[in-house]
């Protein structure tokens, strides 16, 4: 016996009214472009419909949204590219290049998740954590060099320098370098 899917994993039904406004079936309210590319973006599946034929126009409507952003934006396709493309209409190979270009796609994705993955078992979110602590140690450090100096500092106790101590010295020894480099 089949069962049904859930609600949440069937698309979401987006009406085109020949007005041009779009209107989504789940939420009952009307959407734009930018709440299409939104929901693009998070993954949400969803279908768009014209509502008076009834018609799938789902790529027509992902079309519109690549031209609004690479006409609004930074563009991502390169001309070379879109030449390319535009000269595949009516090739031969017309039929083949949708797939090929799925599957590119899909490869560039999973290469680009696996090298993130891979970026972050190497480095470990402790390694994000340390290298924060010392860019803000050597921010502070680098603010006090150019602050001036109101009262000196008792010295610390024989063995309890510590890390911003240890930088404020370095900073001040590549300060004395500098000065004596610009003499």
């Amino acid at each position: 016996m089949a069962t049904a899917q859930p609600a949440a994993e069937e698309p979401v039904i987006v009406k085109k009214y020949a007005n041009r406004r779009l209107y989504n079936t789940r939420s009952s309210s009307y959407i734009t472009l930018d709440d299409l590319a939104r929901m693009t973006r998070q993954g949400t599946e969803f279908v768009v419909l014209d509502a008076k034929t009834g018609n799938d126009i789902t790529h027509t409507i992902l079309t519109q949204i690549i031209m609004e952003e690479e006409s609004s934006g930074e563009q991502m396709l390169p001309i070379g590219f879109l030449r390319q493309l535009i000269a595949m209409y009516g090739d031969s190979m017309q039929a083949v290049m949708p797939q090929y270009l799925e599957a590119s796609m899909n490869n560039f994705r999973a290469n680009q998740q696996k090298l993130q993955d891979a970026w972050k078992s190497s480095v470990g979110p402790e390694a994000f954590s340390k290298m924060a602590e010392t860019n803000m140690a050597m921010f502070k450090a680098a603010t006090s060099a150019f602050m001036p100096k109101t009262t000196a500092a008792p010295p610390p106790a024989a063995g309890t320098e510590s890390e911003l101590d240890l930088l404020k010295k370095q900073m001040a020894a590549m300060q004395k370098k500098l000065d004596e480099l610009g003499k």
